[in-house]
């Protein structure tokens, strides 16, 4: 598992996410997308107002070609 603060560029280890009901559902069916579909490797989540967003990325550390540096770094070196 990594976690990436975009606005700050820096990994987190400890961060608690409060979503409502209805965006859990949303979040699983996300989750539930990219476990079936290789081809998916993230997926949005934001809020209803869009001034919030989670990201979600499914990687195999393996094939790392369709990241960016930053998240290749992030995901090889957790810094």
């Amino acid at each position: 598992m990594r976690i990436l603060d975009d606005e700050s560029d820096k990994k987190l280890d400890n961060i608690s996410i409060f979503l409502t009901k209805e965006e859990a559902v949303q979040l699983r069916g996300y989750l539930n997308q990219l476990l079936n579909n290789p081809k998916l490797q993230h997926s949005h989540l934001s809020s209803g107002d869009y001034q919030k967003e989670i990201t979600i990325c499914l990687y195999d550390e393996k094939n790392l070609e369709n990241f960016n540096q930053r998240s290749v770094k992030l995901i090889k070196e957790d810094k």
